[in-house]
């Protein structure tokens, strides 16, 4: 839908700066002839004496002269026999009158064409300024309605300091991550529709195998897979309620990460190592988010790594570092970042070792729902090291 010529922003600045100048011209025109006339009042008139040849005074007056158009100047002089007669005094030399002006260019006309030509010169020096601040505008416009119908990638201009860049880069950084929260959401249905039925067949098929062999290798196999099934549907729940209303999971609350960190360990059976400093670790944030974290870093380290786990403890400034490491064959470089994404899996990595590929990336999201941050990096007996990082209460 076409916008009507005038309501575009362009014209009606340009109009805006065009009246006001024209207003402020009539103004200052106004002022200037009234002062002109007030000053031309409070002019004192010229004395104007007639003698007759023996010099008598025949008439004397102070008088205030017009001026007439072509003859000069003309004052009015009354006489002592109560007569009145008029004194001339011609234009100097022998000039002739000036040549009247046209009729188009006299009081108050000339005034009209002077402040056209006024409202002209400005109409032309403000329009390409005007229209210069609003074609960027006009842009916006256009870049966030092509976004609206869905062109999701389009991004706007940034260029200058100013406000519209501003807003235009605001407006960049909210559709990147719009973009990427639906690019996620998408991938989690894609990924969670696959990840379902791999459990799903095996329950099937372990339930055809205890119509011939129910055995208890097989009652076995439909627990594992049901316990597959139950933590997947749990982890996508708790996954999306991070990313669509994560304010909604739990009040913060003052945290006793080492003693967090005790309990957790003591249940998969992992080693604990506070260092000195750290004996006393106070986090702001949601305990069964922080448990949750833990969890599922010391239950990956004991999947993939092998060997002991290893939890260590230390405070560094105002942050409190978690580090899980493993005896495992650790994590090439390249794969680093890509494992922290939803059911991603290293290369090789078989489902009989369980796991559904969303545990670390619920880690990262609980990690930045609290202001911390989670990496992974090389452990010092060769396998892998995940540090978590959250600021300490103050």
């Amino acid at each position: 839908m076409s916008t009507p010529l005038t309501q575009r922003l362009y014209i009606r600045l340009w109009l805006a700066v065009v009246v006001a100048v024209v207003l402020l011209t009539l103004v200052f025109g106004w002022v200037w002839r009234l002062e002109a006339e007030r000053e031309r009042a409070q002019r004192p008139g010229r004395e104007i004496i007639l003698r007759d040849a023996q010099g008598e005074v025949l008439g004397q007056a102070v008088a205030r002269g017009s001026r007439v158009p072509g003859q000069g100047w003309e004052f009015e002089v009354p006489l002592r026999d109560g007569q009145t007669v008029f004194v001339q005094l011609p234009r100097p030399g022998n000039r002739p009158p000036p040549v009247p002006a046209p009729s188009w260019w006299r009081p108050p006309f000339n005034l009209l064409w002077m402040f056209g030509l006024i409202a002209a010169a400005v109409a032309l020096g403000a329009y390409p300024i005007a229209r210069r601040l609003t074609k960027r505008l006009e842009t916006l416009q256009q870049g966030v309605q092509h976004w609206g119908e869905g062109d999701l990638s389009r991004r706007l201009p940034e260029d200058g300091q100013d406000e519209v860049a501003f807003l235009a880069r605001r407006f960049n950084i909210a559709a990147e991550r719009v973009q990427a929260l639906l690019l996620s959401h998408k991938a989690l249905l894609a990924n969670a529709s696959h990840e379902l039925r791999s459990p799903l067949a095996r329950i099937r098929m372990a339930l055809e195998l205890t119509q011939t062999q129910p055995t208890a290798a097989v009652q076995a196999e439909i627990a594992r897979n049901i316990h597959e099934l139950d933590q997947l549907i749990d982890e996508i729940l708790l996954a999306s309620r991070l990313d669509a209303s994560p304010d909604e999971l739990g009040p913060l609350e003052t945290v006793d990460l080492v003693g967090l960190c005790a309990e957790e360990c003591a249940r998969s059976e992992a080693e604990l190592d506070v260092q000195t400093g750290a004996a006393i670790l106070l986090v702001p944030g949601v305990t069964r988010l922080l448990r949750r974290a833990l969890r599922n870093l010391l239950e990956n380290a004991r999947r993939h790594g092998g060997g002991t786990v290893t939890l260590t403890l230390q405070s560094r400034g105002d942050r409190a570092l978690v580090r899980v490491c493993d005896q495992g064959p650790g994590v090439p470089p390249q794969y680093r970042e890509r494992i922290f994404e939803p059911f991603f899996r290293l290369p090789g990595a078989s489902e009989r070792e369980g796991g559904v590929g969303l545990g670390l990336a619920l880690v990262r999201s609980i990690a930045s729902r609290h202001a911390g941050t989670v990496q992974c990096e090389q452990g010092p007996a060769g396998g892998a090291c995940f540090v978590l990082q959250l600021p300490l209460a103050r």
